[in-house]
């Protein structure tokens, strides 16, 4: 039976959409669409769900204007909107003063020396750090370790179901000329040589770029090229796989299976960056590109028990990746530790004249910092909520670590009575949009995902938030972000179990970084995290403490057993 579309079967729907989108005032051009009359009962109807009572004076006056509208909204429904296309309007994070760009001279702190493993095997969780010196030293070349994560690829992706393609021709093409130029004495950095992988929102000429999703698993992108792809490039880092995303950025589950958690086999890997959190930790990449918007590099990086960071909103450029919340999306490193998310940080964030979005500001990253300098604060009644007991006792002993390495501990409250299920449609309404054209083809039946819970429903109630709820629920988040940014100026991090509370919501709304890392597992082995909230556009200094935790403990070293042969 042929699905039937909400959009088409009653009117006072169609009578919705014309009340959410036209004013007599820019509709006072277009004709009157013939075949759709808009009558006094339909408002009455509609109105409800914008939580309106107008008189029938009201509602006589505005009919007219409503009727002449409705051929204007017509033409912008058949008007083609790729979801490349950008609304007129940027979101900036940014209140008060502009971010520093004055850049220092960035201490590493590299591994003084590194040795290849006895055991070949092993190269699967050095770090990017210790591959960085392998290949500098010459002693594996690119053409090796990018042989050797593409046989790691082929022999654990499926298993894993987090590999989609295989960049491999690329891949070699690119590792050759990284040896090339070493041989010749040209050196392009940390990255040289590296293979890493990148979630499959990301366009690459050459390949298809299927979002996860089946309406797009044979999509063609043509030459597009995502500026993040392009910096790796340029820094001589090596892509071998695109790798699995729910279904347009939501969840494990894709059009080919559920992105599996290599702790746990049983458990899916989490969403959205499933492929390439679950790669990261099993060893099938060295680091992974992901891209959050309400929790999809958090969420996954805990699950499989790997260190991610979520840039500031305007640090990295969002071109050439699939949009989901033009105000939101943020793409940033998966990685073993916070030392190699910083080295692929460096290289992928700033400006590329494409994103208007993005801010250049400087990243003065240090490789030892001394917390007793710093303003660590702590969100005390996330910490005493309850929850699983194990995970409760894991984040106390991050604070118990913290201390022993200097911090002073102060507690803080995290900001609240504010509307978080408002601010939340801005999410919705913008993921809505950018897949207008997918919801009114019906080609929405094709993902796999039809729950109440999943986008083509999601979509489809997106389409009851008012114009002026969307700017209301904007003002609102200004709001937000004024008093997040008035809490944060005291501190130089906040520590904060990963979820519960409104924290992140909050942050991805007001645009703030985050560094996710494991902390410890549960009685079943699953592991847990911790995160480490920053100012914006202040990576470093998260970064710093998030590697003097790692350097502090050993959870950072520990990978899944079922990988490490």
């Amino acid at each position: 039976m042929k699905k039937l579309n909400p959009f088409k079967l009653k009117k006072p729907i169609m009578t919705l959409l014309a009340i959410l989108l036209v004013s007599s005032g820019f509709a006072m051009g277009f004709k009157v669409a013939q075949d759709l009359s808009i009558a006094k009962e339909d408002v009455k109807a509609a109105q409800k769900l914008l939580d309106l009572n107008l008189t029938d004076g009201e509602i006589d006056q505005l009919l007219p204007g409503l009727n002449r509208g409705m051929s204007g909204i017509k033409e912008l429904h058949a008007f083609e909107l790729g979801n490349e296309v950008p609304p007129a309007m940027w979101f900036n994070p940014i209140i008060g003063a502009q971010p520093s760009t004055k850049q220092d001279k960035i201490e590493w702190g590299f591994p003084q020396k590194v040795d290849m493993p006895k055991n070949r095997n092993d190269l699967a969780f050095y770090t990017v750090a210790q591959l960085s010196v392998l290949i500098k030293e010459k002693k594996i070349t690119s053409i090796e370790l990018t042989n050797f994560f593409i046989n790691r690829l082929e022999t654990y992706g499926d298993t894993l179901q987090s590999v989609i393609t295989i960049t491999k021709e690329r891949a070699l093409a690119q590792a050759k000329k990284a040896d090339d130029l070493l041989a010749k004495g040209t050196y392009l950095g940390p990255l040289h040589g590296i293979p890493y992988g990148a979630k499959d929102l990301l366009s690459v000429p050459d390949y298809k770029t299927t979002w996860g999703a089946g309406p797009y698993k044979d999509q063609d992108r043509g030459e597009e090229l995502a500026t993040v792809i392009r910096k790796l490039d340029e820094a001589g880092a090596v892509l071998v796989a695109k790798l699995t995303l729910g279904a347009l950025a939501m969840g494990d589950v894709w059009y080919g299976g559920t992105t599996k958690n290599p702790w746990n086999m049983e458990q899916g890997s989490s969403g959205s960056s499933a492929g390439s959190a679950s790669s990261a930790s099993a060893g099938l990449v060295p680091f992974a590109l992901g891209t959050e918007t309400l929790g999809s590099i958090v969420s996954p990086s805990t699950r499989n028990g790997v260190t991610g960071l979520r840039p500031t909103f305007g640090r990295v450029s969002k071109a050439g990746a699939m949009a989901l919340s033009w105000s939101m999306d943020k793409i940033g490193p998966i990685a073993r530790n916070a030392f190699d998310c910083a080295l692929v940080f460096d290289v992928i964030r700033g400006t590329d004249n494409i994103d208007q979005s993005v801010h250049d500001a400087a990243f003065n990253y240090k490789g030892k910092v001394d917390l007793s300098k710093l303003r660590v604060g702590y969100l005390k009644s996330y910490f005493d909520q309850t929850r699983n007991e194990k995970q409760k006792a894991n984040e106390q002993q991050v604070l118990e670590e913290l201390k022993k390495l200097g911090a002073n501990l102060i507690p803080v409250e995290w900001v609240s009575d504010l509307p978080f299920g408002g601010m939340q449609a801005i999410l919705s309404a913008e993921a809505a949009a950018s897949f207008d054209a997918l919801t009114r083809s019906d080609r929405d039946s094709l993902l796999v995902r039809q729950n109440a819970g999943a986008w083509p429903n999601l979509f489809r109630q997106a389409r009851f938030t008012s114009a002026v709820d969307y700017i209301n629920g904007n003002r609102a988040r200004t709001v937000l972000m004024q008093k997040v940014n008035d809490l944060m100026k005291d501190y130089d991090v906040i520590v904060t179990p990963s979820f519960g509370g409104s924290q992140l919501l909050s942050t991805n709304l007001t645009g703030h970084p985050c560094v996710v890392l494991k902390n410890g597992y549960t009685e079943d082995g699953s592991p847990t995290s911790i995160s480490f909230l920053g100012n914006l556009f202040d990576e470093a200094t998260i970064l710093a403490v998030a590697r003097a935790y790692q350097e502090a403990t050993d959870f950072d070293e520990q990978h899944p057993p079922m990988f490490v042969k």
